[in-house]
Order: structure tokens, then sequence, then C-alpha cells
């Protein structure tokens, strides 16, 4: 039996070609218009390849915003030099991830896909508890550090969304260093200063 045209038969990048791909549709047609046949077609690759690497759509959008965010790539570093000066190292990491043109995309297009979907926004939400917010809690070591780490994560989401996704001035068009100036002290605080925060954890 003849093989399609246009079809790959290896496993040879194929998964960083479907996650290429899943990236593409999520961003053209949201979560919901979004199939796995589509992405399969988009990669050029059998639906069967899809499933046996991500199981369904939902696992594919999974991977698709780990390996957009890259979250985990770049909290060991972050965190190695202990929390001394790490409300500036983490703004110049996330301006270094999200000023990069090609990222920004990829990135942008993913987190609009998932505010468009229950179950996406889930997806997202285990995400960000778990791969930043969990993180950074596990690092601090300080009373209310869930606390804490939720509100360097807030900030940030806050700071997405204004600068990348609705662009609202002066914010959007703001340097990186105002905008390191501005963010790391409030960022360093929230990480390290007494905060007095009734009733605790």
């Amino acid at each position: 039996m003849s093989r399609r045209p246009g079809r790959r038969s290896g496993f040879s990048g194929s998964r960083e070609e479907i996650l290429r791909a899943a990236r593409m549709k999520f961003a053209e047609r949201g979560y919901d218009g979004t199939t796995v046949r589509g992405i399969a077609e988009e990669a050029k690759v059998d639906s069967a390849l899809v499933h046996h690497f991500f199981k369904s759509k939902e696992g594919v959008f999974a991977a698709a915003m780990e390996d957009a965010l890259r979250i985990g790539e770049v909290m060991p570093s972050l965190l190695a030099d202990g929390l001394d000066g790490i409300g500036e190292r983490l703004l110049r990491t996330f301006f270094t991830l999200w000023e990069s043109q090609d990222k920004r995309e990829t990135m942008v297009a993913v987190i609009r896909s998932a505010t468009s979907h229950d179950e996406a926004v889930r997806m997202l939400r285990a995400f960000v508890s778990t791969e930043v917010i969990g993180r950074l809690a596990e690092a601090i070591e300080r009373p209310n550090a869930s606390m804490r780490a939720a509100l360097v994560g807030s900030q940030l989401i806050g700071l997405i969304m204004i600068r990348y996704i609705v662009r609202v001035n002066p914010i959007a068009s703001a340097d990186t260093e105002t905008l390191v100036a501005a963010y790391a002290p409030v960022i360093q605080r929230y990480l390290t200063a007494e905060l007095d925060l009734p009733g605790g954890e």
C-alpha cells in the first residue's frame, strides 16, 4: 500500500513539527476551532502520530503551552543564586523571553487560545500554579510562601496582559529598563520582605 503524499512516516523531528503546527492552529482558530486532524495536516503527519505523542488535543495544547513558555528551562538557573536580587533577575529573564518577537508571538497565541475555552483555561491555570507559583514557593522558604509566589504571578500575568495582549500605553511602549526599575522592587518585596498578611497561611 502506497503512503499518502506529503505524509511523514518516521518519528525524527515529528514531535517538534506537530508542536509547531499546533501553535499555529491554536493561534489561527483558537482552542475550540482546532482539531487533531487539522494539526496533523499542518504538520504533514498522520493523526495517529499526534495521538501517539500527545494522546489527545488537550495533550497537544498542554505540550504546546509548556514548549512556548519554557518556564521549566529558566527556573533552575533563576533560583540558583538565592533570593538576593531575584526580583531584577526574574524581570530580566521575563523580558528576555517576551521581547523576542518569534517567542512573543508564540506565547501570545497560546495565552489567547487558552482564555477562549474552559478546558484550556484549566490547563493554563494548572501550569502556572505548578511551574511558576509552585516552583517559586518551594524556593522561598519563608512564611506565606505560596501567597508570595502568587502575588509575583499576578504581577507578571498582569504585565503580560497589559504590555503584550491588550497593549495599553504607557506600559506597552515603555522600554524594558524602565519596567525593570518599576517592577523589580515590588517583586523583590513580595518574595523576601516581611509581609503583614492577616491570617497567614
